[in-house]
């Protein structure tokens, strides 16, 4: 047998076998490629390797950018930042059916366009929107429904630490111009869910009784304009070239920082506590990125990716149909993978292929993270369909089966990215970052 078709077989058989009997995924592909790694070359030179991927995998100065931003997220999520989105999206969409439900799509939006986490979103904003929406009478199903459906809009809205990852891997792709482009996705993603919602509320007879006069509103407004400045600094700054978008997370930090202390929600003694927090985190997505380089250098050395293309293409040359059963793939893995060590593995397996039909890796970049944001939400892994049951208080059980219509309508969606160019690439280039 081939030797290369023999390492891809040990990465393929071993990561399963290993995720399985519970090895954590990040250490069950290092082990993987480290073995595999092991039976192409000489086993001290393969472990010198890897131990150089490791390194050169996370030695990038825009993965800082990373760190950055989850912990300005923990530091949004204690500072009296999320309440305040909250109010401001319930003024937004307060005539609207079922209100409150619409106002918790809205502030997730609005909250991940400022952290870029939709774990953060689901938490911050599904603990306080829920017991507002039980106090009027919805269902604790369809609230924890309407709060894990619309959480991953964070994740396309910028910031996203899932796109920084996906620049990295995917070669000289603006940062800037990813960001950008995931702006018209994640608000169709947030629309789509709020016509599922409103329709489904409707039918439910949720109608709010909280109402905002004008001067009401406008104070609300007002008192929220401090946190939503936050999305004109970063954004504004990447896009003008003040800074890049490292620094611009490193200003995020300092920024909510100072409100939040301005605010009086948080306390010097709560800082290590949410450093804490926030490297631990950090540590879990570097290190993955570290052990997904690994396996990323395997691939290429044994042309796994070009073997991948050629199967693909041997079922058909209809770029419709290829682009299909990729989205298929996405689909299926992230079920089962978190989006950081997808985009890491896939992304140099499916975007030569990709590129190769004339589809802009920007365009890409966007088609793969909706697949895997919609993954975050799907069983038996789904971080943000955990977060927001427990958030909730409700069992998966009981908030899949409301989960379907939203599953429909984002599949709808992702169809759109997938085959509409211009979904991801008009605004980038209205704003010249790509040709």
């Amino acid at each position: 047998m081939d030797i290369a078709l023999q390492a891809g077989l040990i990465m393929l058989v071993a990561v399963p076998i290993l995720l399985i009997i519970g090895v954590p995924i990040s250490i069950g592909i290092g082990l993987s490629s480290t073995l595999a790694m092991a039976l192409i070359l000489p086993f001290e030179n393969a472990m010198v390797t890897s131990a150089q991927r490791l390194f050169i995998g996370t030695n990038s100065f825009s993965l800082l950018a990373i760190p950055f931003f989850i912990l300005a997220g923990n530091i949004m999520n204690n500072g009296g930042i999320a309440i305040r989105l909250v109010n401001c999206a319930k003024v937004i969409s307060g005539k609207l059916p079922g209100s409150l439900a619409q106002s918790n799509i809205v502030a997730n939006m609005l909250f991940g366009a400022i952290s870029g986490s939709g774990v953060a979103a689901a938490a911050a904003v599904g603990g306080t929107m829920g017991p507002l929406q039980e106090k009027e009478g919805y269902s604790k199903e369809f609230s924890a429904a309407v709060n894990i459906a619309s959480a991953p809009t964070g994740m396309l809205i910028p910031p996203s630490n899932t796109l920084i990852v996906y620049s990295t891997v995917a070669g000289s792709v603006s940062v800037s111009a990813l960001f950008i482009a995931g702006y018209i996705p994640g608000i169709l993603w947030g629309l789509g869910v709020m016509i599922i919602a409103g329709i489904m509320a409707k039918k439910e007879g949720y109608i709010s009784k909280d109402s905002y006069s004008l001067k009401r509103g406008l104070m609300v407004f007002l008192d929220a304009i401090p946190s939503l400045l936050l999305i004109v600094i970063v954004i504004g700054g990447i896009l003008k070239g003040v800074f890049t978008a490292t620094e611009g997370s490193a200003i995020a930090v300092v920024y909510s920082l100072v409100l939040s202390f301005i605010y009086r929600a948080l306390k010097p003694k709560d800082l290590p506590r949410i450093l804490l927090d926030s490297a631990r985190m950090t540590a879990i997505v570097i290190f993955m990125i570290g052990v997904s380089s690994i396996m990323s250098w395997v691939m290429a050395f044994t042309n796994i990716p070009q073997i991948i293309a050629n199967a693909l293409l041997g079922i058909t040359s209809s770029k419709i149909i290829i682009l299909l059963i990729m989205n298929v793939i996405l689909l299926v893995i992230g079920t089962f993978m978190d989006p950081t060590p997808a985009v890491l593995i896939f992304t140099p397996i499916f975007l030569p292929m990709a590129e190769s039909f004339g589809m802009h890796p920007v365009q890409f970049g966007i088609m793969i993270v909706f697949n895997l944001c919609i993954g975050t939400i799907t069983p038996p892994v789904g971080p943000i369909l955990f977060t927001g049951c427990k958030v909730g208080s409700v069992s998966i059980e009981q908030v899949f089966r409301r989960l379907i219509p939203f599953f429909i309508v984002t599949a709808v969606i992702l169809l759109l990215v997938t085959f509409l160019p211009e979904l991801s690439l008009a605004l980038p280039r209205l704003l010249d970052l790509v040709k």
